[in-house]
């Protein structure tokens, strides 16, 4: 039996790429377009997904992201600011 979460997932764009991401998983897939990415990330954490239950690793995997079961349902860790930090890098010439 499957049950649907819901996922944080960031799109950026990195030169001509897409990347869709999401740090409950740290879990990433690109495309050449917004769409793309979006699809592809799909379509990859379907399989992520299927493989894992394959495996027999499901929990653990979870566990290891932080995932806590309520209501005997997995739950991503819920994100509560996402916000853009000023930071100081070497200049390089």
């Amino acid at each position: 039996m499957k049950r649907a979460v819901k996922l944080p997932v960031w799109i950026i764009k990195e030169d001509k790429y897409f990347v869709a991401y999401t740090p409950a998983l740290d879990f990433a897939a690109t495309g050449d377009s917004l769409e793309d990415a979006k699809k592809s990330f799909s379509e990859a954490i379907n399989i992520f997904f299927e493989e894992i239950e394959e495996k027999g690793t499901l929990e653990e995997v979870l566990q290891e992201f932080g995932w806590q079961k309520l209501d005997n349902i997995y739950q991503p860790p819920e994100v509560v600011e996402q916000s853009e930090q000023q930071v100081k890098i070497p200049a390089y010439i």
